[in-house]
Protein backbone atom coordinates (compact mmCIF):
# COMPACT_ATOMS: atom_id res chain seq x y z
CA UNK A 1 0.00 0.00 0.00
CA UNK A 2 1.61 3.14 -1.16
CA UNK A 3 1.45 6.42 1.32
CA UNK A 4 2.30 10.04 0.92
CA UNK A 5 4.82 10.06 3.71
CA UNK A 6 7.35 7.07 3.23
CA UNK A 7 10.72 7.18 1.97
CA UNK A 8 10.96 6.36 -2.56
CA UNK A 9 12.92 6.74 -5.46
CA UNK A 10 12.33 8.94 -7.90
CA UNK A 11 14.62 7.29 -10.89
CA UNK A 12 17.61 7.34 -9.14
CA UNK A 13 16.86 10.01 -6.57
CA UNK A 14 15.98 9.39 -3.00
CA UNK A 15 12.93 11.60 -2.00
CA UNK A 16 11.59 11.47 1.60
CA UNK A 17 7.88 11.59 0.64
CA UNK A 18 5.68 11.26 -2.86
CA UNK A 19 5.03 15.20 -2.69
CA UNK A 20 6.85 17.32 -4.94
CA UNK A 21 6.41 20.75 -5.19
CA UNK A 22 5.40 21.45 -9.09
CA UNK A 23 7.22 24.61 -10.72
CA UNK A 24 5.40 27.83 -9.62
CA UNK A 25 5.79 31.25 -11.56
CA UNK A 26 7.54 33.75 -8.79
CA UNK A 27 8.83 36.63 -11.37
CA UNK A 28 11.11 38.08 -9.33
CA UNK A 29 14.74 37.28 -11.51
CA UNK A 30 17.16 40.16 -12.29
CA UNK A 31 17.34 41.08 -15.98
CA UNK A 32 20.33 38.68 -16.48
CA UNK A 33 18.24 35.65 -15.23
CA UNK A 34 20.14 35.73 -11.70
CA UNK A 35 18.68 34.96 -8.72
CA UNK A 36 17.56 37.36 -5.93
CA UNK A 37 18.10 36.77 -2.34
CA UNK A 38 14.08 36.86 -1.80
CA UNK A 39 14.15 33.88 -4.08
CA UNK A 40 16.65 32.35 -2.27
CA UNK A 41 14.25 32.84 1.08
CA UNK A 42 11.40 31.38 -0.66
CA UNK A 43 13.30 28.68 -1.92
CA UNK A 44 15.32 27.75 1.78
CA UNK A 45 11.62 27.88 3.12
CA UNK A 46 9.73 25.33 0.96
CA UNK A 47 13.12 23.01 1.35
CA UNK A 48 12.75 23.54 5.01
CA UNK A 49 9.41 22.46 4.76
CA UNK A 50 9.39 19.30 4.24
CA UNK A 51 8.10 18.38 0.50
CA UNK A 52 10.26 15.33 -1.08
CA UNK A 53 11.65 17.29 -4.20
CA UNK A 54 11.12 21.19 -5.67
CA UNK A 55 10.86 21.84 -9.16
CA UNK A 56 11.86 25.90 -9.66
CA UNK A 57 9.94 28.19 -11.20
CA UNK A 58 9.97 28.69 -14.99
CA UNK A 59 13.52 29.16 -16.00
CA UNK A 60 14.68 30.39 -19.51
CA UNK A 61 17.33 28.43 -21.82
CA UNK A 62 17.68 31.53 -23.94
CA UNK A 63 19.04 34.86 -22.72
CA UNK A 64 17.22 36.63 -26.04
CA UNK A 65 13.75 35.08 -24.78
CA UNK A 66 11.60 38.55 -23.88
CA UNK A 67 8.36 36.73 -23.33
CA UNK A 68 7.53 38.59 -19.84
CA UNK A 69 9.94 39.97 -17.15
CA UNK A 70 11.61 38.36 -14.16
CA UNK A 71 12.50 34.97 -16.12
CA UNK A 72 15.05 32.76 -14.03
CA UNK A 73 17.69 31.78 -16.93
CA UNK A 74 20.36 28.99 -17.28
CA UNK A 75 21.21 30.60 -20.17
CA UNK A 76 24.80 31.61 -19.65
CA UNK A 77 27.50 30.04 -17.94
CA UNK A 78 28.35 33.45 -15.54
CA UNK A 79 25.19 32.37 -13.63
CA UNK A 80 25.80 28.65 -12.85
CA UNK A 81 27.51 30.04 -9.42
CA UNK A 82 24.12 31.66 -8.45
CA UNK A 83 22.27 28.45 -9.49
CA UNK A 84 24.88 26.58 -7.35
CA UNK A 85 24.17 28.67 -4.48
CA UNK A 86 20.31 27.40 -4.39
CA UNK A 87 21.14 24.05 -5.23
CA UNK A 88 23.49 24.02 -1.87
CA UNK A 89 20.39 25.76 0.18
CA UNK A 90 18.27 23.48 -0.56
CA UNK A 91 20.30 20.15 -0.05
CA UNK A 92 20.98 21.24 2.94
CA UNK A 93 17.58 20.23 3.91
CA UNK A 94 17.45 16.98 1.99
CA UNK A 95 16.09 17.67 -0.39
CA UNK A 96 16.18 17.32 -4.04
CA UNK A 97 15.85 19.98 -6.43
CA UNK A 98 15.31 19.84 -10.49
CA UNK A 99 14.80 23.03 -13.05
CA UNK A 100 12.16 23.11 -15.05
CA UNK A 101 14.05 24.78 -18.59
CA UNK A 102 11.47 26.15 -20.30
CA UNK A 103 11.60 28.65 -23.01
CA UNK A 104 8.53 31.52 -23.36
CA UNK A 105 8.88 32.43 -27.45
CA UNK A 106 11.79 32.38 -29.68
CA UNK A 107 13.06 35.52 -30.51
CA UNK A 108 14.49 36.21 -34.12
CA UNK A 109 17.51 38.69 -33.78
CA UNK A 110 16.73 41.68 -37.14
CA UNK A 111 19.32 43.45 -38.69
CA UNK A 112 18.94 46.70 -36.59
CA UNK A 113 19.57 44.95 -33.65
CA UNK A 114 16.02 44.21 -32.02
CA UNK A 115 13.81 40.83 -32.08
CA UNK A 116 11.11 39.41 -33.51
CA UNK A 117 8.89 36.65 -32.07
CA UNK A 118 8.88 33.46 -34.33
CA UNK A 119 6.40 30.94 -33.84
CA UNK A 120 6.88 27.09 -35.42
CA UNK A 121 5.34 27.51 -39.09
CA UNK A 122 7.72 30.17 -39.61
CA UNK A 123 10.91 29.20 -38.26
CA UNK A 124 13.89 27.68 -39.72
CA UNK A 125 15.33 24.21 -39.66
CA UNK A 126 18.46 25.56 -38.11
CA UNK A 127 16.24 28.06 -35.58
CA UNK A 128 14.87 24.56 -34.32
CA UNK A 129 18.37 23.68 -33.91
CA UNK A 130 19.03 26.33 -31.79
CA UNK A 131 16.30 26.05 -29.79
CA UNK A 132 17.67 22.17 -28.83
CA UNK A 133 20.96 23.22 -28.97
CA UNK A 134 20.19 25.95 -25.94
CA UNK A 135 18.09 23.29 -23.90
CA UNK A 136 21.09 20.91 -24.41
CA UNK A 137 23.63 23.58 -23.25
CA UNK A 138 20.44 24.71 -20.14
CA UNK A 139 20.71 20.77 -18.96
CA UNK A 140 24.36 20.95 -18.83
CA UNK A 141 24.61 24.47 -17.03
CA UNK A 142 22.02 22.89 -14.50
CA UNK A 143 24.01 19.92 -13.98
CA UNK A 144 27.24 22.18 -13.17
CA UNK A 145 25.21 24.13 -10.71
CA UNK A 146 23.96 20.51 -8.53
CA UNK A 147 20.84 20.16 -10.06
CA UNK A 148 19.83 16.89 -9.38
CA UNK A 149 17.33 17.10 -12.43
CA UNK A 150 15.48 19.20 -15.37
CA UNK A 151 12.10 19.49 -16.18
CA UNK A 152 11.26 19.84 -19.63
CA UNK A 153 8.36 22.46 -20.09
CA UNK A 154 6.12 21.16 -22.72
CA UNK A 155 2.96 22.90 -21.00
CA UNK A 156 0.61 26.25 -20.89
CA UNK A 157 1.13 27.13 -23.92
CA UNK A 158 4.48 28.78 -24.11
CA UNK A 159 6.79 27.18 -27.01
CA UNK A 160 7.05 23.93 -26.47
CA UNK A 161 3.49 23.54 -26.05
CA UNK A 162 2.73 25.50 -29.15
CA UNK A 163 5.14 23.29 -31.13
CA UNK A 164 3.53 20.07 -30.04
CA UNK A 165 0.21 21.86 -30.54
CA UNK A 166 -1.82 21.25 -33.78
CA UNK A 167 -3.48 24.29 -33.44
CA UNK A 168 0.14 26.43 -33.54
CA UNK A 169 2.00 23.61 -35.73
CA UNK A 170 0.81 23.14 -39.62
CA UNK A 171 4.51 22.25 -40.68
CA UNK A 172 5.43 19.71 -43.26
CA UNK A 173 9.10 18.44 -42.66
CA UNK A 174 10.20 16.08 -39.77
CA UNK A 175 8.78 18.77 -36.88
CA UNK A 176 5.48 18.60 -38.15
CA UNK A 177 3.34 16.92 -40.22
CA UNK A 178 1.37 14.34 -37.65
CA UNK A 179 1.86 14.11 -33.95
CA UNK A 180 4.91 12.06 -34.22
CA UNK A 181 6.43 14.95 -36.42
CA UNK A 182 5.76 17.40 -33.62
CA UNK A 183 6.56 15.37 -30.95
CA UNK A 184 10.47 15.28 -32.86
CA UNK A 185 11.43 18.61 -30.77
CA UNK A 186 11.01 16.88 -26.86
CA UNK A 187 13.02 13.70 -28.35
CA UNK A 188 15.75 15.88 -29.64
CA UNK A 189 16.36 17.95 -26.78
CA UNK A 190 15.85 14.85 -24.90
CA UNK A 191 18.43 13.31 -26.87
CA UNK A 192 20.52 16.55 -26.36
CA UNK A 193 20.44 16.89 -22.57
CA UNK A 194 21.77 13.12 -22.18
CA UNK A 195 24.95 13.86 -24.19
CA UNK A 196 25.41 17.41 -22.22
CA UNK A 197 24.27 16.24 -18.64
CA UNK A 198 24.37 12.48 -18.41
CA UNK A 199 22.67 11.13 -15.08
CA UNK A 200 20.34 14.11 -14.67
CA UNK A 201 16.80 12.96 -14.05
CA UNK A 202 15.17 14.15 -17.00
CA UNK A 203 11.28 14.74 -16.71
CA UNK A 204 8.59 16.62 -18.76
CA UNK A 205 5.41 18.47 -18.01
CA UNK A 206 2.77 18.21 -20.74
CA UNK A 207 -0.79 19.17 -21.45
CA UNK A 208 -3.07 16.21 -21.13
CA UNK A 209 -5.27 18.53 -23.53
CA UNK A 210 -5.23 21.96 -24.60
CA UNK A 211 -8.85 22.32 -24.61
CA UNK A 212 -8.94 24.58 -26.93
CA UNK A 213 -10.50 23.42 -30.52
CA UNK A 214 -7.80 22.01 -32.93
CA UNK A 215 -5.55 21.98 -30.22
CA UNK A 216 -3.89 19.07 -28.49
CA UNK A 217 -6.02 16.25 -27.46
CA UNK A 218 -5.41 13.84 -24.70
CA UNK A 219 -4.88 11.19 -27.48
CA UNK A 220 -2.52 12.63 -28.97
CA UNK A 221 -0.74 13.60 -25.94
CA UNK A 222 -0.91 9.77 -25.03
CA UNK A 223 0.85 9.35 -28.08
CA UNK A 224 3.88 12.04 -27.06
CA UNK A 225 4.04 10.80 -23.59
CA UNK A 226 4.48 6.94 -25.25
CA UNK A 227 7.20 8.36 -27.38
CA UNK A 228 9.26 10.42 -24.81
CA UNK A 229 8.97 7.82 -22.20
CA UNK A 230 10.18 4.77 -24.82
CA UNK A 231 13.02 7.33 -25.65
CA UNK A 232 14.05 7.32 -21.93
CA UNK A 233 12.29 10.04 -20.10
CA UNK A 234 12.40 9.76 -16.91
CA UNK A 235 9.13 10.55 -15.59
CA UNK A 236 6.08 12.57 -16.77
CA UNK A 237 3.87 15.42 -14.79
CA UNK A 238 0.81 15.72 -15.86
CA UNK A 239 -0.84 19.55 -15.95
CA UNK A 240 -2.80 21.36 -18.89
CA UNK A 241 -3.89 24.94 -20.46
CA UNK A 242 -6.62 26.32 -17.63
CA UNK A 243 -3.95 24.66 -15.21
CA UNK A 244 -4.99 27.05 -12.05
CA UNK A 245 -9.04 26.43 -11.75
CA UNK A 246 -10.74 28.14 -8.77
CA UNK A 247 -12.89 26.76 -6.34
CA UNK A 248 -11.34 23.84 -5.44
CA UNK A 249 -12.60 22.08 -2.08
CA UNK A 250 -10.96 19.11 -0.12
CA UNK A 251 -13.17 15.93 -0.96
CA UNK A 252 -15.17 17.86 -3.46
CA UNK A 253 -13.55 18.60 -6.58
CA UNK A 254 -9.71 17.46 -6.19
CA UNK A 255 -7.58 16.47 -8.85
CA UNK A 256 -8.91 17.59 -11.98
CA UNK A 257 -6.22 16.19 -14.40
CA UNK A 258 -6.85 12.65 -12.71
CA UNK A 259 -8.47 10.54 -14.86
CA UNK A 260 -5.81 11.85 -17.56
CA UNK A 261 -2.80 10.81 -15.49
CA UNK A 262 -4.64 7.12 -14.17
CA UNK A 263 -5.02 6.38 -18.10
CA UNK A 264 -1.18 7.52 -18.80
CA UNK A 265 0.20 5.61 -15.66
CA UNK A 266 -1.78 2.32 -16.81
CA UNK A 267 0.33 2.90 -20.11
CA UNK A 268 3.75 4.20 -19.62
CA UNK A 269 6.61 2.31 -17.47
CA UNK A 270 7.66 5.39 -16.34
CA UNK A 271 6.70 6.98 -12.83
CA UNK A 272 3.78 9.77 -13.63
CA UNK A 273 3.18 12.74 -11.24
CA UNK A 274 0.01 14.61 -11.15
CA UNK A 275 -0.42 18.21 -10.45
CA UNK A 276 -3.64 20.00 -10.17
CA UNK A 277 -6.02 20.87 -7.02
CA UNK A 278 -4.77 17.99 -4.48
CA UNK A 279 -5.33 19.31 -1.10
CA UNK A 280 -5.91 16.77 0.81
CA UNK A 281 -3.91 13.58 2.83
CA UNK A 282 -6.87 10.94 2.14
CA UNK A 283 -7.30 12.25 -0.97
CA UNK A 284 -4.05 11.78 -2.46
CA UNK A 285 -3.41 8.72 -0.54
CA UNK A 286 -6.92 7.21 -2.62
CA UNK A 287 -5.08 8.26 -5.84
CA UNK A 288 -1.67 6.81 -4.91
CA UNK A 289 -3.47 3.80 -4.43
CA UNK A 290 -6.24 3.40 -6.66
CA UNK A 291 -4.09 4.23 -9.80
CA UNK A 292 -0.43 3.64 -10.66
CA UNK A 293 0.40 7.18 -10.00
CA UNK A 294 3.53 7.27 -8.22
CA UNK A 295 4.27 11.29 -7.19
CA UNK A 296 1.85 13.88 -6.26
CA UNK A 297 3.05 17.26 -7.14
CA UNK A 298 1.67 20.91 -5.42
CA UNK A 299 2.05 24.27 -6.50
CA UNK A 300 -0.90 27.15 -4.38
CA UNK A 301 -1.49 25.29 -1.62
CA UNK A 302 2.61 25.43 -0.92
CA UNK A 303 2.10 29.50 -1.45
CA UNK A 304 0.10 29.57 1.98
CA UNK A 305 1.82 26.78 3.35
CA UNK A 306 5.22 26.42 2.51
CA UNK A 307 5.57 23.91 5.44
CA UNK A 308 2.27 21.93 4.68
CA UNK A 309 4.19 18.61 4.51
CA UNK A 310 5.26 19.08 7.63
CA UNK A 311 2.17 19.53 9.07
CA UNK A 312 0.52 16.83 7.24
CA UNK A 313 3.31 14.22 8.15
CA UNK A 314 3.04 15.48 11.86
CA UNK A 315 -0.45 15.31 11.77
CA UNK A 316 -1.36 19.08 12.58
CA UNK A 317 -3.39 19.14 9.26
CA UNK A 318 -5.41 16.96 6.93
CA UNK A 319 -6.03 19.44 4.80
CA UNK A 320 -4.52 22.39 2.82
CA UNK A 321 -5.73 25.92 3.31
CA UNK A 322 -5.84 27.17 -0.28
CA UNK A 323 -9.12 28.18 -1.23
CA UNK A 324 -8.06 28.08 -4.58
CA UNK A 325 -8.92 32.30 -5.17
CA UNK A 326 -6.17 32.76 -7.38
CA UNK A 327 -5.23 36.01 -6.30
CA UNK A 328 -1.72 35.03 -5.49
CA UNK A 329 -1.25 35.85 -9.74
CA UNK A 330 -1.49 39.41 -9.15
CA UNK A 331 0.56 39.77 -5.76
CA UNK A 332 4.10 40.42 -5.37
CA UNK A 333 6.47 37.28 -6.32
CA UNK A 334 3.41 35.46 -6.41
CA UNK A 335 2.63 35.14 -3.04
CA UNK A 336 -0.38 34.38 -1.12
CA UNK A 337 -2.42 37.43 0.06
CA UNK A 338 -3.87 35.65 3.01
CA UNK A 339 0.31 35.10 4.45
CA UNK A 340 1.56 38.17 6.33
CA UNK A 341 5.34 38.47 6.35
CA UNK A 342 6.67 36.18 8.77
CA UNK A 343 3.75 34.61 9.40
CA UNK A 344 3.02 30.58 8.91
Amino acid sequence: MKQVFETVKLGSLSLKNRLIRSATWEGIALPDGGITEEAYKIYEELAKGGVGAIITGFTSVASDDFYFDGMMRLSDDRLISQYRKLTEIIHRENCPVMAQLALGAYYRPLENGRFAQAEPDGMKVEEIETVIEQFGQAARRAKEAGFDGVQIHAAHFFFLSRFISPLVNHRRDRFGGSTEGRAQILLDILARMRKYAPGLHVTVKINSSDFAPGGLTEKESLTICKLLAEAGIDSIEVSGNGTSVAGIKPHRNEGYFLPFAARLAEEVSVPVILVGGLRSQDTMEAVLNRTKIEFLSLSRPLLREPDLPEKMKGGETAAATCISCNRCYSSPSHRCVFRKEGAK
